[in-house]
């Protein structure tokens, strides 16, 4: 590596966060809207410039509490992308990461020192972004479809337990697809992913149902394949 080479310089990396949530069983992206060019006015995930002097974590995370105030969310790499002209600045490689969270558990800025909006927007409503984040979101969402049949990220969206019709609906809308009651019900119970409160609790104005958890610890996650 020669440092002094020209073509080393003029580079930077990006570390962007899509931030999903399920809303009333439909499937929510966080976005905000900038208040500086480049991409003046467009909607976009968030994230930012990572500073010389921080790791990556640390650089997203103090971007996520910056311009949307989560400042108490679990982010899983996903990609990286890399294309020379995905800025019109200069060379930025971005860093992709993945959260859930859940919607009722925090309020979201609506204006900060560089964004004037932010909203939970629908997977199908999501056009016309800044940079390419509509790719970032369609890669970040492929794996959350994965991490879903292979681990307990969904605890975040449910802190304090879920019902079986619940949790149903939360993977029904993700993965886009009807799942049999009785089979689903019978599958998720026989892997060792959650157990039961020992509460119970009414869901869509239903008779009272079981509340369950995901476990905090699984050292050997079976694939939940539906």
């Amino acid at each position: 590596m020669e440092v002094t080479n020209p073509l080393y310089r003029g580079q930077g990396i990006h570390v962007i966060a899509s931030i999903f949530t399920v809303d009333h069983g439909v499937v929510k992206v966080l976005l905000i809207k900038r208040k500086n060019e480049p991409y003046k006015d467009k909607w976009a995930l968030v994230g930012g410039a990572l500073y010389n002097n921080e790791d990556l974590m640390d650089g997203l995370k103090r971007e996520v509490k910056e311009k949307s105030g989560i400042s108490d969310i679990d982010l899983t790499l996903i990609d990286v992308f890399g294309k020379v002209d995905r800025s019109p600045v200069m060379r930025m490689v971005a860093i992709s990461y993945l959260g859930v969270i859940d919607i009722n558990r925090v309020n979201i800025l609506k204006e900060t020192q560089k964004t004037s909006n932010a909203v939970w927007t629908p997977l199908d409503e999501v056009s016309n972004l800044a940079y390419d984040h509509e790719e970032i979101i369609a890669s970040s969402f492929e794996k959350l479809k994965h991490m879903i049949l292979n681990s307990n990220i969904l605890a975040s969206l449910f802190p304090d337990g879920f019902t079986m019709p619940e949790i149903q609906k939360t993977y029904e809308a993700i993965l886009g697809i009807q799942l049999d009651r009785r089979n689903f019900r019978r599958k998720l119970l026989s892997l060792d992913l959650i157990e039961d409160t020992g509460n119970t609790q009414v869901f869509a104005g239903r008779k009272p149902a079981k509340v369950y958890r995901f476990k905090d610890k699984i050292l050997d996650i079976s694939v939940f394949n539906i």
